[in-house]
């Protein structure tokens, strides 16, 4: 018969005793590492480590980043923590200028904000001030410029708010490369025809339309490219 090693409990206790050390050894591990952990995000709460040193603004081309920071309510040495990042949002966004904004935090203190301006279609020339024309129809009336900032046509002669309106509906049904052929535009109303329109072109053309009529528009496009 095949005869059987036998282990005396006397020589398994040494065993057993040390597989529960190890297996203690690494409980309080484990524990000491999730304590330490704990800690160290309480001390990064509490302390100025995770107050914002850094703010980061993409997207803006009218507004600065001064004026942008001034809005959102956002000041350096705030925790992190505390901010609002749905009501800065709703904030941004009540300004004319801004479409849509977004607001991110990127560990451990760096506030991104990302904003989408609306689109600069134009400036309306009045007296000696030019004046930024954006596509939903707003006049920038706080924000003159001596000199225009931007690719965009100049606009004459545009003082009505219905003309303003029209001319800048048809501007933001053209495409960037378009509009950026136009160099003027001007607002010259007969008797026959109160929707009159003269355009400046770069290639140093000139286009007669009617701005409200998007055949005409887009045929008047079309010559001054082919000639």
């Amino acid at each position: 018969m095949e005869k059987k090693n036998v282990v005396s409990i006397e020589d398994r206790i040494p065993k057993l005793k040390q597989a529960r050390k190890k297996k203690a050894n690494r409980r309080l591990i484990l524990y000491l590492s999730i304590f330490f952990f704990l800690i160290t995000i309480i001390v990064y709460l509490q302390s100025p480590l995770s107050h914002v040193k850094t703010i980061v603004i993409n997207g803006n081309i009218i507004l600065d980043d001064a004026e942008i920071m001034n809005e959102s309510g956002l000041i350096k040495n705030t925790s992190i923590w505390t901010i609002n990042k749905e009501k800065m949002k709703t904030v941004l966004e009540k300004d004319p200028i801004i479409q849509s904004a977004n607001v991110k935090r990127k560990l451990p203190w760096t506030v991104e904000i990302t904003v989408k301006e609306q689109r600069l279609i134009g400036f309306i020339k009045q007296k000696n001030d030019y004046y930024p024309l954006l596509a939903n129809g707003s006049v920038l009336k706080d924000r003159n410029q001596s000199i225009p900032k931007g690719e965009a046509p100049i606009l004459f002669s545009f003082t009505e708010q219905e003309q303003i309106q029209k001319i800048s509906d048809e501007l933001h049904k053209l495409p960037h490369d378009i509009i950026n052929l136009i160099s003027e535009i001007h607002w010259e109303p007969t008797k026959t025809n109160k929707n009159k329109i003269i355009l400046y072109m770069n290639d140093g053309y000139t286009v007669s339309g009617q701005c409200g009529t998007s055949r005409i528009r887009c045929s008047c496009i079309r010559q001054s490219l082919v000639n």
